[in-house]
């Protein structure tokens, strides 16, 4: 009997690497995550992305069985962030990111919408019902229909009146994509159905692929453009108080040069503008870096679009340029005036700091010096005490002496007690001193 060939996997021996890391399979799939579209021309990819916040996988899963043959769709296969679904005749794409979900619908272009057609009607046709649209769990953040189309390319300047004509004859934005390979048109408003419109047209044969990759490219431009400019809304709330913020510093400041207010008063002060400022950081520093990053994600969809200007219009990149840039400066500048003032209001605490610091120590000064006069006081008292109480024990020992003296002289003994005592005062005395010298040694020398 004859036995199959041995497969290239049961060559590779057991164990023949170490244990994987957890996150290996996990990290090396990232980059399938996103897989690229296939879009077939002519097609129509109406796009909506709401933001997630508030929304979880579980209600936007429950929104997606909704679509026709998806009731049973299981709640792990939202788990990876990406998911396209079959539904008949056009795909559904359910796409998760940090701040945003989208939801993409491809399907065929119907023909009253090709080149040729004036502001064609594009919604009576979707594959999902208007009930759907409305009911995606979010708030609508972006919100495009693009339509690709092929068309003869050579001729620039018929090709551009039907571009106009399909947007109603409004002005718009081109550009060649990839050096020629197809044009990019829009006009970057919001039509009465709140939707955008783009407009591809490609060579005839455009692949797929290729189809899939300027869709993709185009839409994220768009969606990442608008997230980007979130950031403004911020900046303008935040500059009245910012304006304020810097001049209490401003006038902190001067205070703390002029020596006009106590340091209890200016510390108070200074405390409640830095909890200001650290409270609009901490509320905000995300959506400036989150401008940021999308800001850079923009620049980098726009360099891929290869984009060569058609005469007579503004290209993607010039007008993006003209718009979206200062209000990406503004933001960026916001946020450096925010990190400068946090930073200023840290050196002025420093500097109030050293000037309490500085007072402590003259009042730590002051008061080191009145415990030295006390102490001095003290050991002078203590001096004239120990003299007191060397005549006081004095008294006593000739006293005792003295009676001694008059027991024995009343006991017949031949002495004079006033005499003997008078003459052994001094000896007394000494030997009184003496020991109380001895005592203070003693002591001394145990400290």
């Amino acid at each position: 009997m004859a036995l199959n060939p041995p497969t290239a996997a049961s060559l590779i021996p057991a164990g023949y690497l170490p244990p994987d890391d957890p996150q290996r399979t996990l990290l090396h799939n990232e980059v399938h995550a996103r897989p690229p579209a296939r879009v077939r021309l002519p097609a129509l990819i109406v796009q909506v992305a709401v933001l997630n916040a508030g929304v979880s996988r579980e209600q936007e899963c429950e929104h997606l069985r909704r679509l026709t043959g998806q009731a049973l769709l299981p709640l792990e296969r939202l788990h990876g962030n990406f998911l396209r679904l079959p539904c008949g005749n056009h795909t559904v794409k359910w796409e998760r990111h940090t701040e945003f979900t989208r939801y993409s619908i491809v399907q065929a272009l119907p023909e009253r919408a090709l080149l040729g057609a004036q502001e064609p009607e594009l919604l009576s046709s979707l594959a999902v019902a208007p009930e759907w649209l409305r009911g995606i769990p979010g708030r609508t953040v972006s919100a495009i229909q693009l339509v690709m189309v092929e068309g003869a390319l050579q001729e620039e300047v018929a090709l551009m009146g039907q571009a106009q004509a399909w947007f109603g004859g409004r002005p718009v934005i081109a550009s060649q994509l990839g050096h020629g390979h197809s044009w990019a048109v829009t006009d970057f408003q919001i039509g009465a159905d709140g939707f955008e419109r783009m407009l591809v047209i490609a060579a005839p044969g455009t692949s797929e692929s290729r189809a899939g990759r300027i869709s993709q490219r185009l839409l994220e431009v768009e969606i990442y453009r608008l997230m980007a400019l979130r950031g403004l809304p911020v900046v303008k709330q935040l500059a009245p108080m910012l304006s304020e913020a810097e001049g209490a510093l401003a006038d902190i400041t001067a205070r703390l040069e002029g020596k006009s207010a106590s340091d209890q008063e200016l510390l108070d002060t200074l405390v409640s503008l830095a909890a200001r400022v650290e409270r609009a950081t901490a509320e905000h520093i995300y959506r400036f870096s989150a401008t940021r990053a999308y800001s850079t994600l923009v620049g980098q969809r726009l360099t891929e679009l290869r984009e060569k200007p058609i005469p007579g219009t503004q290209t993607l990149s010039e007008f993006m340029q003209r718009r979206l840039s200062p209000a990406i400066a503004t933001v960026a500048a916001t946020a450096q005036r925010l990190t400068s003032l946090s930073e200023r209001v840290t050196r002025t605490s420093a500097l109030l700091r050293t000037r309490v610091d500085i007072a402590t120590e003259t009042q730590n000064q002051t008061l080191l010096e009145k415990l030295t006069r006390g102490q001095e006081l003290q050991l002078r008292l203590q001096s004239t005490v120990e003299g007191l109480s060397i005549a006081a024990i004095s008294y006593y020992v000739i006293s005792l002496l003295l009676y001694a003296g008059k027991a024995g002289k009343a006991a017949g003994a031949p002495i004079n007690p006033e005499i003997v005592v008078g003459a052994a005062i001094p000896l007394v005395l000494w030997l009184v001193w003496r020991n109380i010298r001895r005592i203070h040694a003693t002591l001394h020398g145990r400290d």
